[in-house]
C-alpha cells in the first residue's frame, strides 16, 4: 500500500519552530521529488516548498524563504520540512506529497506539475 504520512504539526507560539516529518510505505522516495503544500481555511492549497528525489535542487514560496528548510533522508524513506520564526499566517494543514521528478521544483510546486501521492496532512497553528 502506497502511502505518505505527515506528522510534527501542532500548536507554536509567534517566532516559533516546527519540524514536519513526511514518511513514505509501499514505495521508495528516492525516485520521487517532494513536495510541501498547505491549505487555510478558505483559501487555496498552495506550494511552500520543494526538493528533487536527489535533494540538488529545491524551491521555496516567497512567504517562507529564509525561514523554512526543507530536506530528506532517503535512507530513511522520509523527507522533513524546517519551520523557523512562525507567523499567524502559517496556520494551515500542511501536506505532502510525491511528485515525478521530470520537470522543475518551481513546476511542481506552483503548478503541481507531476504530483500523485499525497498524505492526509498535519495542522500547524501558530498562535499566541
Amino acid at each position: 500500500q502506497v502511502q505518505l504520512v505527515e506528522s510534527g504539526g501542532g500548536l507554536v507560539q509567534p517566532g516559533g519552530s516546527l519540524r514536519l516529518s513526511c514518511a513514505a510505505s509501499g514505495f521508495t522516495l528516492d525516485s520521487y521529488a517532494i513536495a510541501w503544500f498547505r491549505q487555510a481555511p478558505g483559501k487555496e492549497r498552495e506550494g511552500v516548498s520543494c526538493i528533487t528525489s536527489s535533494g540538488g535542487s529545491t524551491f521555496y514560496a516567497d512567504s517562507v524563504k529564509g525561514r523554512f528548510t526543507v530536506s530528506r533522508d532517503n535512507a530513511k524513506n522520509t523527507a522533513y520540512l524546517q519551520m523557523n520564526s512562525l507567523k499567524p499566517e502559517d496556520t494551515a494543514v500542511y501536506y505532502c506529497a510525491a511528485a515525478l521528478d521530470y520537470t522543475t521544483v518551481q513546476a511542481i510546486c506552483v503548478l503541481k506539475v507531476g504530483v500523485g501521492s499525497w498524505g492526509q496532512g498535519t495542522q500547524v497553528t501558530v498562535s499566541s
